[in-house]
């Protein structure tokens, strides 16, 4: 997505990180899966439905026998959207975003002091050395051991909870982004709209190349962000301190 200031939310166990901005690689994509892609199709579809079905209708014909419709070449206007990056995107969904992280900051914390908790006793057991008797030391494997298993436990329960508000809230989001999307390829003439998330996830085809404005994923954040009327939340200060990354194994 070419000039769009992409942050979205990722949480693993043992880093906690709530922000990555996505400019640096393409790699840094926020994980997607496919009932959330499948609920984003059917709110495409409902709303191209209620597109094409608005207005006076005329009174219904006498049933008849359905004429076949000719197949017909006509022109080609693709247009390409990273639907999940743009309810990121949008002011409403980096809001959302902003209170996900205030809710988890706790639990990034609690897990930061049971890491180094850890750390300490790991160096605590090295620099005892030979002087400690076998009991003493099994007893502190233990102690590192139990505090090791409860860190996993604490973190994998976080990256569950956290990832299931994660797509609840941009879930919303996309709800009320479908309409704006169809209005927004009626308006500008489109015939075609290709989801540059779909295909990597659910093995359909990649997009490899596109010519340069094609991709309106930042045309449709502004025109949410304008129709939402939900102002663009203050940027959250970085943290003072950076999570472990992992938790080393126990020294013997």
């Amino acid at each position: 997505m070419q000039g769009m200031a992409r942050k979205v939310a990722v949480c693993s166990y043992d880093q906690m990180i709530f922000w990555i901005d996505l400019r640096r690689s393409t790699t840094h994509r926020m994980n997607r899966n496919v009932a959330l892609a499948s609920a984003l199709a059917a709110v495409l579809t409902t709303a191209a439905g209620m597109a094409q079905t608005s207005g006076p209708q005329a009174p219904a014909a006498p049933a008849a026998a359905a004429a076949p419709v000719a197949p017909q070449a006509i022109p080609a206007k693709i247009a390409i959207i990273e639907y999940e990056q743009v309810a990121a995107a949008t002011n409403e969904g980096q809001r959302s975003l902003q209170e996900l992280q205030t809710k988890y900051e706790p639990k990034k914390v609690q897990l930061q002091t049971l890491g180094a908790e850890i750390d300490s006793l790991q160096k605590q057991l090295q620099a005892a050395g030979t002087p400690l008797s076998e009991a003493d030391r099994a007893s502190r494997l233990r102690s590192i051991d139990t505090k090791q298993k409860q860190y996993q436990r604490d973190g994998e329960d976080a990256t569950n909870a956290f990832n299931a508000d994660l797509q609840e809230a941009l879930g919303k989001v996309a709800q009320k982004l479908g309409p704006v999307v169809i209005q927004y390829v009626q308006k500008n003439g489109y015939t075609m709209l290709f989801d540059n998330n779909t295909g990597q996830q659910q093995g359909g085809m990649s997009l490899m190349w596109s010519v340069p404005g094609t991709d309106i994923s930042q045309a449709i954040v502004d025109a949410y962000n304008a129709s939402s009327g939900v102002a663009a939340p203050t940027p959250s200060a970085p943290s003072a301190t950076r999570p472990r990354t992992t938790t080393p194994a126990p020294k013997k």
